[in-house]
């Protein structure tokens, strides 16, 4: 993809967005497959809109062999108790938060092109000021079906995109107040954490606590996407990126808790939107863990993509209401992709966790 034609796309800085989408069924797995809850027990005082995430030793990533390479190999980690958000930051909650503080977006900013080159090859054009405008990278499916290699074809940077904006300045948010927000940076997802208390999940706690209190399992609550033909997350079906039939009721995001819990209490883990977490993305960061790839030298760059080496990347987890059988398979727990840290996209939320009083920072 030529970077001068294409100058758009990478000031949204997400080339890498589109996927699948999950939610969570109880079921009865064997004692081999249960995840080693800790011995944490749950603190007293629970938050608001929380449930509590024991912690404990569990499988981290995948062996299988249709997973992506940066979801392998499994190993073997384990993870402290903490407190979760039982849905994504919505809408609603997010509107209170710039109300209270009057915070602006990075959507909602002019672009910093003296940012920006460092995440694009030396030597690019600077764009005409008529481009550097705020906006952000909104799904635009084509009427009909385009080659899978090119995701200009169906990702677009639109001027005035946001939060308040979804589908650019002719949308509002009437009727999506219970829908996750979108277009958010990771930056903006620190803002409205420190604003109430909390933090973004590392990559780990995330995992954790998206299986739910189920090891190897392909999916997030057990191994078919569709048991009895019941859909269990906002997915894709249909023909990506220019056909989506909504059988499981939605073509786009869809409100929180539109679908069942997992065990922990916990919805959209898998599926509506991708969510941010706090960790830099390292494709082999699995391989490291298990001794099968060099030490990362982040003074060199704090992540690694192989596909785009000037990447500065936030790992983010889930799938989205995008993943489609014929285009990715990221609506599983191991799934993994880098989010720009700088820009959102319209398939891109988060949620966040907060620590017990008792923390044991054992674990980092």
């Amino acid at each position: 993809m030529s970077y001068n034609k294409h100058i758009p796309i990478l000031l949204g800085a997400a080339l890498l967005v589109s996927t699948f989408s999950c939610e969570q069924k109880k079921e009865t797995v064997s004692e081999e497959e249960k995840l080693t809850v800790a011995a944490t027990p749950k603190p007293d005082n629970q938050p608001d809109g929380m449930a509590w995430i024991p912690g404990g030793k569990f499988t981290m990533g995948t062996n299988e062999a249709d997973a992506y390479e940066a979801e392998k190999p499994a190993v073997d980690l384990q993870v402290d108790g903490f407190w979760m958000d039982t849905h994504e930051v919505t809408n609603a909650e997010f509107a209170k938060f710039v109300e209270e503080t009057g915070y602006v977006t990075v959507a909602e900013r002019p672009i910093d092109w003296e940012e920006l080159k460092k995440q694009l090859p030396p030597g690019t054009p600077k764009p005409d000021d008529s481009v550097l405008v705020p906006g952000s990278m909104v799904f635009t499916p084509p009427p009909y079906q385009v080659p899978l290699q090119d995701i200009s074809l169906w990702w677009s940077w639109v001027n005035g995109a946001s939060w308040r904006n979804p589908g650019g300045p002719e949308t509002d948010l009437t009727g999506k107040e219970n829908h996750p927000v979108v277009h958010i940076s990771y930056e903006d997802a620190l803002a409205y954490a420190d604003w109430s208390g909390k933090r973004l999940p590392t990559e780990i706690e995330w995992e954790f606590a998206a299986r739910g209190g189920m090891n190897g399992k392909r999916f997030a609550w057990g191994d078919e996407l569709t048991p009895n033909g019941q859909y269990l997350a906002n997915t894709f079906q249909g023909n990506f990126p220019n056909e989506n039939l909504g059988e499981d009721g939605f073509v786009g995001t869809s409100p929180v808790k539109s679908f069942a819990p997992n065990t922990f209490g916990l919805y959209d883990m898998i599926g509506n939107v991708w969510e941010l977490t706090s960790d830099w993305y390292d494709a082999l960061k699995f391989a490291r863990l298990a001794g099968q790839a060099p030490k990362l030298d982040a003074n060199m760059n704090p992540c690694y993509n192989p596909d785009n080496p000037f990447a500065q990347e936030r790992v983010i987890k889930g799938g989205s209401f995008l993943c489609a059988a014929n285009y990715c398979v990221n609506y599983r727990p191991s799934a993994r992709q880098g989010q720009a840290f700088d820009s959102g996209t319209s398939n891109v939320g988060f949620r966040l966790v907060k620590d017990p009083e008792n923390k044991n920072l054992s674990l980092k």
